[in-house]
């Protein structure tokens, strides 16, 4: 009996000893996680407020709007990596061991992933060399629009029907960029095919006047207007008016507007 009750009492220590062992490392654990989540957030709030006081430093200083966010971004991401390598090293997690195995892993990514370092490398290319920037109309990899903005891995592009296009940083680096705002002024290529009858020698005197006159049409370079091929049945005319960048629309469907009134006239 005594045995028994000593089997007992051997037991009862054990759980309350274990108990006593799981509640003090337990609110160790909960303690430590709740402070790294505190972390965490004051953290990524002070991080948030270190890169907008960097991005108006570099405002002030008249930094390009693409260099702004491509720096933004890398201190931000740059950061965060400190962030969560502080905080794991006040959770007891040995940090050393850590970044090693971190370092592996970004290896390993980046054999499996190398299209995306590519993307980061041809990134800080274009920012560097700046072939075009935020706001420049582009034609590249395929896509014609105004430059959104330059990221770390992908250029947003925002065609002219409004839709939004990531392309790649390696894509368009390794293609043929057009920049279309690179100049401060560009030509409106345009053709006017005309009967065979037509007199172009007096069609080409009128028909570059009425271009002239036409808004937003630059006087210099003038309106160039000649004869670019001629069968028995045709007539072919290359009209070209110049225009500031911004006015390149308007003047198009305008001088259109003329070529088609004097295709009409003539028909």
């Amino acid at each position: 009996m005594m045995d028994a009750l000593n089997v007992i009492n051997i037991d009862t220590d054990g759980i309350n000893s274990l108990f006593n062992t799981v509640m003090q490392y337990g609110a160790t654990v909960v303690l430590r996680l709740v402070i790294a989540a505190l972390l965490w957030i004051v953290g990524r709030w002070l991080i948030g407020v270190l890169v907008r006081m960097a991005q108006r430093s570099l405002t002030r200083q008249r930094f390009d709007p693409t260099v702004l966010r491509y720096v933004g971004s890398f201190i931000t991401v740059t950061l965060n990596i400190i962030l969560v390598i502080a905080i794991l090293s006040y959770c007891g997690i040995e940090t050393t061991s850590f970044a090693a195995l971190l370092a592996a892993v970004a290896l390993a990514i980046g054999m499996a992933w190398s299209g995306l370092l590519a993307n980061l490398a041809a990134g800080g290319f274009i920012i560097v060399l700046r072939p075009f920037k935020v706001g420049d109309l582009i034609s590249a990899a395929g896509v014609t629009g105004t430059v959104v903005e330059i990221g770390l891995f992908v250029t947003s592009i925002n065609t002219p029907e409004n839709v939004l296009n990531l392309v790649g940083n390696n894509k368009i680096f390794s293609d043929t960029i057009v920049n279309f705002s690179s100049n401060a002024f560009r030509s409106v290529e345009l053709t006017a095919i005309l009967p065979g009858t037509a007199d172009e020698q007096k069609i080409i005197p009128r028909l570059k006047d009425q271009i002239a006159r036409l808004p937003n049409v630059l006087s210099s370079p003038a309106v160039d207007v000649h004869l670019s091929a001629a069968t028995a049945d045709s007539v072919t005319l290359s009209v070209r008016p110049y225009c500031h960048n911004d006015h390149y629309d308007s003047v198009h469907r305008q001088t259109l507007a003329l070529i088609r009134a004097l295709m009409l006239h003539l028909s």
